[in-house]
């Protein structure tokens, strides 16, 4: 599917696997020879994020400068002659919530980065971002209200992302779709009857819109419990 869709940059989110650890078939992607792997450090399995490029970036960095988070591989940012390619897999607030304030924490630290990032070119941010915005973002909101991804402390965090001059792609181009998911549970044929969440986005600068040709989310796509999403813009 990656060698049909041809991506100029390829981010990949929970790769559970440091850059030595990946498997040969991904390092020898044709397309993609420029490969930035992040991953949690000390806990081999857990999260990590990888970012792979057609071209060469001018520049790339790891995490987002903040000691409590940055350890977990979380963030790669790539750096293009036109804008920043952010790849990113933000944290679960955990079942029961247990997570809750570190994830506030991580979003307020999240944004302050990107916030730097945009004063200097325009932001591509890409990746799993673990919060369904609004209802029409997932199949059964009243049943959760109270389920990570969806409080409000972390609908609010999201809101508080646009209210910064970033725009959610899919959500721009189609503020109507409904059923519009990119995460199903394994449990209970969820992906078959599509009771599922939107939780993977392409957000960008605002100065971004007038290059933004479509984002598409491809739910036909298997190999996971999320399906890949595609960004095009003409930079």
């Amino acid at each position: 599917w990656v060698q049909e869709e041809a991506p100029d940059v390829l981010c990949l989110q929970e790769t559970k696997c440091g850059g030595s650890a990946v498997p040969p078939e991904v390092r020898e992607l044709p397309g993609l020879p420029h490969q930035f792997w992040a991953s949690a450090e000390g806990r081999p399995g857990y999260s990590g994020v990888g970012l792979l490029a057609r071209t060469e970036p001018l520049n790339v960095t790891y995490g987002i400068g903040d000691p409590e988070h940055d350890p977990d591989g979380r963030v790669v940012t790539a750096e293009f002659p036109s804008l920043f390619v952010v790849c990113a897999y933000v944290p679960n607030a955990g079942r029961g919530l247990v997570r809750l304030e570190p994830r506030m924490r991580f979003d307020a630290a999240f944004l302050a980065f990107l916030r730097r990032l945009d004063a200097q070119k325009p932001v591509l941010l890409c990746g799993d971002l673990n919060v369904a915005h609004a209802e029409i973002d997932l199949c059964h909101p009243r049943a959760n209200r109270a389920s990570p991804g969806f409080t409000p402390q972390e609908r609010e965090g999201f809101t508080r992302l646009l209210d910064a001059g970033f725009i959610d792609s899919f959500r721009h181009l189609y503020p109507e779709a409904r059923g519009a998911f990119t995460f199903w549970t394994y449990l209970g044929g969820a992906r078959a009857r599509n009771v599922g969440w939107r939780l993977d986005y392409a957000v960008l600068s605002r100065r971004l819109l007038g290059a933004l040709c479509d984002s598409k989310i491809r739910s036909a796509v298997p190999g996971s419990d999320h399906c890949p999403i595609t960004a095009l813009l003409a930079v």
